[in-house]
């Protein structure tokens, strides 16, 4: 059987050549630097460089926990810190590397650590070294600890997955649902001429289910198979009584994307007919903010127990030679809006700097600070054009930047009139000071050029008021 399979194939010759010898060895500590000092949260992206497919979540114990691939796809990491932005210099543990010789000897990718009957699991995909068709078993398996604490215990070998067909399999991942356990994967399965489609099923153990599997989704549409015909690395989110299940798709280059399926969380999520499937990905490559092909995303919750959308992506769009070598999937979190009727609006991917913020009129709900192009306005907008970073300036000021005109910022003009303007780091009139409110939400923003008056809705624009004016109170979210 003929796989097509870039990311999944593992090449002899390039299995036999140290990724230190390739082009992406060559640039692996040449990634563009994140940029501005940290948001309120402390995060900057990106948030962990060199990690693809990333997992990220909050234990009960207070510890956020990360695993992800690494460039070698040589061992299983894990790191873990009370804060999210903590684990950008959190001290990285390995469990495991990959065997000498047999099924788990080649590469080793897309891990997941999950709880399972009280014993921490950790899945992944592996497949032999050596070359030949061998290269192309891909295959998931576990490892589990010897203890209560993940970062100190002792790993070994669980087993294999029983997955219904001895097909390619990976990108596992399990959560609970009405009580009952299920396992979701991407397979290939056969009869279908596809990479891999996505299966959910009941679990009886760690490692074998409890009922035939359902298979959600097939790639088929349009976004979905550039390149390959690929369904892969199912993350689910249970919000706003609704079961959501995002996926990646296409080739792990630039066209790499997410879709989304949906169902109702009180419906049987094992009958297809209770699933709709996105028509549309809902989260791709940006230009503007120089993210591409994100994709193989988790979901977890800030500190605040805000909804936070983990991914990973690249700086840049030309690779030479295939992506799976590439080491510049770098890991990296924003937050996770909801539309009006309780749906992910996942926005585009925010760009390397601090975290943006969102800011509402605390007098005018539903009316945001806003851009279209390069004009400012107060109302109603697409999220990414509601997204600003605060970026630190000297003493004590900041700068107000969208995400999508990073080299532009809000300037305050004589007359009070507000507008974007390129960033000047000279220009006092693009300096603001942060004036909290009296809720732990609220800001203004006060004129460093022009004290006392502050950013507030104006007509069709923004203008300065007298920063007493409870129109120039602002909710940042």
């Amino acid at each position: 059987m003929q796989f097509n399979l870039s990311r999944r194939a593992f090449a002899a010759g390039a299995a036999m050549m140290p990724i230190a010898c390739t082009q992406a060895g060559k640039t692996m500590m040449a990634s563009t630097p994140a940029t501005g000092a940290p948001s309120a949260s402390g995060i900057v992206n990106p948030l962990v460089k060199q990690r693809a497919d990333a997992q990220i979540f909050r234990h009960d114990d207070g510890y956020y926990y990360m695993t992800g691939s690494v460039p070698e796809y040589d061992r299983l990491v894990l790191r873990r810190s009370r804060t999210l932005a903590g684990l950008t210099d959190a001290e990285e543990r390995v469990l495991w590397r990959h065997e000498a010789s047999g099924p788990m000897s080649g590469f080793i990718w897309a891990p997941e650590l999950h709880l399972v009957d009280g014993r921490w699991v950790m899945y992944f995909a592996a497949g032999p070294s050596g070359g030949g068709e061998d290269v192309f078993r891909i295959r998931t398996y576990a490892v589990v600890c010897d203890g209560s604490d993940p970062m100190r215990g002792n790993w070994s070998v669980l087993g294999q997955f029983q997955a219904p067909w001895d097909s390619f399999n990976l990108d596992s991942t399990m959560f609970m649902h009405r009580g009952t356990r299920y396992f979701a994967w991407a397979q290939r399965e056969p009869g279908i001429e596809t990479n891999s489609n996505l299966y959910i099923a009941p679990m009886a153990s760690a490692l074998t289910l409890a009922a035939k599997p359902a298979r959600l989704t097939v790639p088929t549409l349009d976004w979905e198979i550039l390149g390959f015909k690929v369904n892969e690395a199912p993350a689910v989110l249970e919000k706003n009584g609704k079961l959501f299940i995002s996926y990646s798709a296409s080739a792990t280059d630039a066209r790499y994307c997410l879709g989304l399926l949906t169902a109702d969380a009180d419906a049987d999520i094992m009958d297809l007919r209770n699933w709709t499937k996105s028509p549309r990905p809902v989260f791709t490559t940006c230009e503007a903010t120089s993210v591409y092909g994100p994709g193989h995303n988790s979901f977890t919750v800030d500190e605040e127990g805000r909804d936070i959308l983990v991914y990973h992506g690249r700086d840049y769009a030309q690779i030479e030679g295939d992506p799976l070598f590439n080491p510049d999937r770098h890991t990296r979190v924003q937050r996770l809006y909801f539309d009006a009727d309780g749906n992910p609006d996942f926005g585009v991917p925010v760009g390397n700097g601090p975290l943006p913020d969102r800011f509402e009129a605390a007098t005018t709900p539903n009316t945001w600070l806003a851009h279209d192009g390069t004009r400012l306005f107060a109302g109603a907008a697409p999220l990414p054009q509601t997204q600003f970073r605060m970026l630190p300036a000297e003493g004590g000021t900041l700068r107000l930047s969208p995400i999508l005109l990073r080299d532009q910022c809000l300037n305050a003009a004589p007359d009070g009139t507000v507008s974007l303007v390129p960033t000047n780091g000279t220009a006092t009139a693009s300096l603001f000071r942060r004036i909290p409110g009296r809720t732990k939400d609220s800001v203004r923003f006060e004129s460093a050029a022009f004290p006392g008056r502050a950013i507030a809705p104006g007509g069709d624009g923004l203008k300065l008021a007298p920063a007493s004016n409870s129109a120039t109170l602002w909710r940042a979210s």
